[in-house]
């Protein structure tokens, strides 16, 4: 259901009630719940009053009948009259007609009374609109703001006229706005373009107008010297979020009985963004996102309260539109929900307790992310246009290298040096050959003097800052019977890093159709069309960067690329500039989304929705080097194509019920069938003749060519329901169930059955806090439940067969097929246990919200490789044999601080905190190096009792200084078999051995976060708007890869300026082995040293916008004309020195891996700060 529909649904809703509360009210409202006009009952009314008619006719025909007391309070019917069979029009036009009265449809549910417009010397109406003619759906809006309206009474004396224009937050004028003269009973209604005329008494300068309208902050405005008062209004988020999107329907926020964070469209416009999940990023408590690369184009990953799983995934489901998306990865660890248009979107709910997950199965365990997108919505039809600019430049803490200058004294020194570290060998001459004046002969690159011609800045060389454009067109319109919307949109974003880049096409359009009062159908389709270099891959243009020599230029004079491999015996090969040139990584990926529905109205109350879904998603890798960098191969190129086809179809019933007023029913029942299909093929080749034809044809490579190709399919069948009952509006219970089978697990465990019930009370409906003038709201929930992660390979609990075997038969040696994985018929889900405890309580109506709660979440059954009987044959079986736990509490707040005067100042701040524990593995023995890079050590280890992710090395003391000469002496050699001495490395040796092993190793440190959040102020000033948005982290560690090449090792390529304080005999306090080349013991050990506090806070998005009123975009015939700017990560606090960001993981691990290597900086590719200019156009 799109947003502006439950909005429109939300007012009328609230017309009704404001009747029953309010007996001073001038309209009366006959209120039921079908849509149906075509029943009707003959049986005879029993009085003569019209408003009884009215009120027969609208019970028995289950719609609304709104009228005005002035209208029909004195009309009888004569005792004759009768209602008949027949279409309820025709009886209202005769019942209606002989007292000059005409009636007017309101959608498809209600009807409004009025004196006919023909008739003459009628009392001036307090409505300023005319009827004449179809209604508009501006003047629906003005016919139901009446209800909320005092009885205002005609105005006869004109002394001194005050006029206007009252528009909402996009600049859009608001029919039906209530304007009264504070303090009397004078007033008026603004028409359908939102204009107001209102005679106020002479004299009355200094008088104030209040301006209210049902979903919208009242505004209170002064009269000055100027007859002309204009306001915008601004949303009431306590009505306009009253509705949120749960599983297979909607509820009120107020009826939830579950943990569920909301994040409107308004909001994902405050930061533009390429992708949903940077959109998200510090919006809602109880979600982690982190953006691994700065990349366009680059991944998120998203954590809902924390990880469940070590061997499956741990990212959330994401269903859009009421359609589950698969929930594997792609090529370079993609997913479906990267490829949706984030300017699509109307709303994002994150279901997060089991209460509200448990809907969802083998599939909810990592929380459910609800995507609703943009939908048509009635009356005239409407054009929008937005655009924005942008340019990136270099963000926070970028690396700080070597100049030539600074390098070469470094290298200097570290020749020198090795007559100290390696004394035998530099007297026998065996590192003459490095001698720095030796190697610097080069005429292209050195003077003859022996300095340098270059010095080259190659982050400047490597960066751009290139113009990106994003431009999305909208159209969308329709009538009481048919709503349309079309969008249609193109992305260029040039990345910081040269020829990286993302370029997207997509289109996308919607259809609804009310064909019969009792069937709706409608459809969905999309289109994305993706392309991207991806630049970072394996991190080597980044590393490059920071280790290219500053002595050699880009390009020599004759144009050749200059490259670390021709300083002699230097590491390395060619430069990050050449590596930028000549190597492409094109991801071309094309996703088609698309979904049918109907709803069928089976009987008062009971709906049947049917949704057929379907993703197809098609994706090409295609890489190429040319020759001058794959040295000895004559160039490489290789193409992957993957295809990935899903399909779904589910089926469910709805059944809504009140019983007395007091006893409300929701009861859901339903099916549902899903199959992927996933097929692959790729092949390389090397040894091309030219650099022409590269991926493009890979049948001019002509050496060691690889073809491959794979195919897999499974599926889903799956029955779930849920109940809701409400008592009396205080009182809540959710029972929710579904039953999954899914073809991927054991033959014994295909189906498992995963429940939840959850309670809430009230309280603020309870009669001694309702209508407190300090609290508004207040309620308390509780659930518990059970959840699944189905997300392994297919094929996982079957034997797998290997053609890598080999037996010998007599004296032969005989290849042969085997199988190397034993089958477990007993392989089952991984489930999920949740409790969770929450408070929501609102202060002073409204301007103070809270939202907190605690959980505990304790995974079983994890799927672990465990040890089997030697007898097999085989070392290890995958079984559920592991558990882990997560426990946290979550704090949202929301409030008005200011809100006088024409200025608004509203906050929004939420805070995190989740504890992570391994509880059970499948041997007591640890798990190293999960996720982490293939260093000579593990990096990270999971251990019983601590948390996934924890890092894993010796600690380093410091240096070894002179006075320690003869204790260093006497340990063991961990440097090449040479003597420790002062200026080598000083580690903790946890058992006293003198050596330095393994088993000196430890728990180093943990790149999870104890606590996340984000704090965000908004500030709104007549048309202006300035949001400033700040992000926070603390508590989690990071691990600096990047030391081991760019800092404990000097002289074979370029350093951080951090080696120039190196430990030297005049300063032994320093933690940086003394400058030493390389070959003489380079020491790489993991150690405490790179792990640095990773806490932070990030200034994440300030953003100006003005909207221009509407006296000039009437002029210029717009509805909307917005314009703002912003700048993305302006600022970034650190509490320990980092190169780099604090917010990565490693972009060359895989999904579930990458969960276990958070933390861990390792050449990333840098997060650009990004200035954006853009325009909101709507016609």
């Amino acid at each position: 259901m799109c947003i502006s529909c439950l909005q429109k649904t939300t007012l009328i809703m609230l017309v009704m009630l404001s009747h029953q509360l309010t007996r001073a009210q001038s309209i009366a409202l006959a209120r039921q719940h079908d849509r149906s006009v075509e029943r009707a009952q003959a049986t005879p009314t029993a009085g003569h009053r019209m408003k009884e008619v009215l009120t027969e006719l609208s019970r028995q025909h289950q719609v609304s009948i709104l009228f005005e007391e002035t209208t029909v309070g004195g009309v009888t019917v004569p005792a004759n009259w009768q209602l008949r069979s027949g279409k309820l029009e025709k009886q209202l036009e005769k019942l209606l007609k002989p007292y000059g009265l005409v009636f007017r449809k309101i959608g498809n549910q209600a009807y409004y009374i009025i004196k006919s417009p023909d008739k003459k010397n009628e009392p001036p109406r307090s409505n300023p609109s005319t009827f004449n003619g179809p209604i508009s759906s501006k003047e629906l809006m003005a016919d139901r703001a009446l209800s909320v309206l005092p009885n205002i009474p005609a105005v006869t004396i004109a002394d001194f006229t005050v006029t206007g224009k009252v528009t909402g937050e996009n600049g859009e004028g608001l029919p039906g706005v209530s304007v009264v003269m504070k303090g009397t009973q004078r007033g008026t209604v603004t028409n359908a373009d939102g204009n107001y005329t209102l005679s106020v008494p002479e004299g009355s300068a200094g008088a104030v107008l209040v301006f209210s309208f049902v979903g919208y902050v009242s505004q209170e405005k002064t009269v000055r010297s100027s007859a002309t008062v204009n306001v915008m209004l601004q949303p009431d988020d306590k009505v306009l979020e009253e509705i949120v999107v749960i599983g297979y329907g909607t509820a009120k926020k107020s009826d939830l009985t579950g943990a569920v964070g909301t994040v409107r469209e308004a909001e994902l416009k405050e930061r533009p963004t390429a992708s949903l999940q940077q959109a998200l990023s510090g919006r809602m408590p109880g979600v982690q996102v982190n953006t691994n690369s700065g990349r366009p184009g680059g991944r998120s990953t998203i954590r809902v309260r924390g990880f469940s799983s070590i061997n499956s995934s741990n990212n959330p489901l994401y269903v859009v539109d009421g359609v589950m998306l698969p929930q594997g990865t792609q090529n370079q660890f993609s997913s479906a929900i990267d490829y949706i248009n984030p300017n699509d979107i109307v709303s994002v709910e994150v279901l997060k307790d089991a209460s509200s997950t448990a809907i969802y199965g083998a599939r909810g365990a990592n929380g459910v992310i609800l995507v609703t997108t943009k939908k048509g919505r009635s009356g005239e039809g409407q054009i929008s246009y937005n655009v924005d600019f942008s340019v990136n430049t270099i963000g926070p803490n970028p690396p700080k290298v070597l100049n030539a200058r600074e390098y070469m004294a470094v290298e200097d020194l570290a020749w020198a040096n090795m007559a100290k570290y390696d004394p035998d060998g530099w007297a026998a001459g065996k590192w003459a050959y490095l001698n720095p004046k030796l190697r610097r002969t080069d005429p292209r690159v050195w003077n003859p003097d022996g300095s340098p011609q270059y010095d080259t800045n190659w982050m400047k060389e490597t960066t751009q800052n290139k113009l990106s454009q994003n431009h999305q067109l909208g159209f969308s319109g329709g009538n009481d019977r048919t709503q349309y919307s079309i969008s249609l949109g193109y992305r260029d974003d040039q990345g910081l890093i040269k020829t990286s880049y993302m370029k997207r096409y997509s289109g996308r359009f919607t259809i609804d159709d009310q064909v019969k009062p009792w069937l709706k159908v409608g459809g969905t389709l999309s289109y994305n069309n993706q392309s991207e270099n991806l630049v970072d891959i394996n991190d080597a243009v980044a590393r490059q960067i920071v280790e290219d020599f500053p002595f050699l230029p880009v390009q020599y004079e004759d144009g050749t690329y200059a490259n670390n491999r021709d300083y002699p015996y230097a590491e390395g090969t060619m430069s990050s500039y050449h590596r930028l040139m000549g190597t492409k990584y094109i991801l071309n990926t094309q996703t088609t989304l698309g979904s049918l529905y109907s709803t069928i109205s089976l009987a008062k109350g009971l709906e049947m929705r049917t949704v057929l879904g379907t993703n197809v998603q098609t994706q090409e890798n295609n890489y190429s080097v040319t020759r001058t960098l794959n040295i000895g191969g004559n160039g490489n190129a290789s193409s992957s194509n993957r295809k990935e086809t899903f399909w779904s179809l589910e089926n469910y019933l709805t059944y809504n019920k009140t019983i007395n007023e007091k006893h409300a029913l929701n009861a859901l029942l339903g099916v549902s069938w899903q199959e992927t299909n996933i097929f692959t093929v790729n092949a390389s080749v090397s040894n091309f003749a030219t650099d022409y034809f590269g991926f493009n044809n890979l049948g001019a490579g002509a050496t060691n060519p690889q073809v491959a190709s794979g195919a897999s399919r499974f599926s889903f069948n799956s029955y779930f329901g849920r109940l809701n009952y409400n008592l009396m509006e205080k009182y809540l219970l959710t029972v929710t169930g579904r039953a999954d089978g899914s073809s991927k697990f054991g033959e014994n465990h295909k189906f498992a059955f995963f429940p939840s019930a959850a309670l809430a009370w009230r309280v603020s409906e309870e009669d001694f806090l309702k209508n407190n003038p300090v609290i508004s709201n207040l309620k308390f929930r509780t659930s518990y439940g059970l959840t699944g992660n189905s997300e392994i390979p297919p094929y996982t609990s079957l034997a797998l067969l290997s053609s890598n075997y080999a037996t010998v038969i007599g004296e032969s040696r005989t290849a042969g097929t085997g199988i190397s994985r034993l089958s477990n018929a007993d392989l089952r889900w991984e489930k999920t246990a949740q409790a969770d405890v929450g408070l929501e309580i609102g202060l002073l109506k409204g301007r103070l919200n809270l939202e907190a709660d605690y959980y505990y979440r304790k995974t079983t059954d994890m799927l672990l490789d465990a040890p089997v009987a030697r007898t097999s044959g085989y070392a290890l079986i995958r079984r559920n044999v592991g558990s882990m736990e997560n426990k946290g509490f979550e704090l949202g707040l929301n409030s008005v601080n200011i809100d006088r005067g024409g200025f608004q100042w509203n906050s929004t701040f939420n805070i995190s905190f989740n504890r992570n524990k391994v509880l059970s593995l499948a041997t007591p023995s640890d798990i190293f190096n999960v996720g982490g890079p293939n260093f000579t050590n593990p990096t990270n280890v999971i251990r019983v009792g601590e948390p996934v992710g924890s890092f894993w090395g010796l600690t380093r003391l410091g240096v070894w200084s002179e006075a320690e000469r003869e204790e260093a002496a006497k340990f063991v050699s961990y440097r090449n078999g040479l003597t420790i001495l002062p200026g080598d490395i000083k580690y903790l040796d946890v058992n006293g051995d003198k050596a330095i092993t393994d088993a000196d190793r430890s728990i180093i440190g943990n790149g999870s976060p104890k606590g996340w959040g984000a704090f965000t102020n908004t500030f709104r000033y007549k048309n202006f708007d300035l949001t400033f948005e700040t992000q926070f982290m603390f508590g989690n560690d990071v691990m600096d890869l990047n030391i081991s090449t760019s800092e404990d090792r000097q002289a074979i390529a370029n350093s951080y300026t951090s080696v120039l304080n190196a430990w030297t005999p005049q300063n032994q306090n320093s933690k940086i082995a003394e400058i030493r080349e390389t070959r003489a013991g380079y020491v790489l050990n993991v150690d405490s040293y790179w792990i640095k506090d990773g806490s932070f806070l990030r200034g994440r998005n300030l953003l100006l916008g003005y909207t221009f009123p509407g006296s000039l975009t009437s002029k210029l015939k717009l509805n909307r004309l917005r314009a703002y700017a912003t700048v993305q990560n302006f600022f970034l606090l650190v509490k320990d020195p980092i190169i780099g960001d604090p917010e990565v993981t490693p972009t060359n691990q895989g999904e579930s891996n990458s969960a276990f290597s958070q933390g861990m900086i390792w050449h990333n590719y840098p997060k650009p700060t990004t200035y954006l200019f853009g325009l909101q156009i709507g016609l």
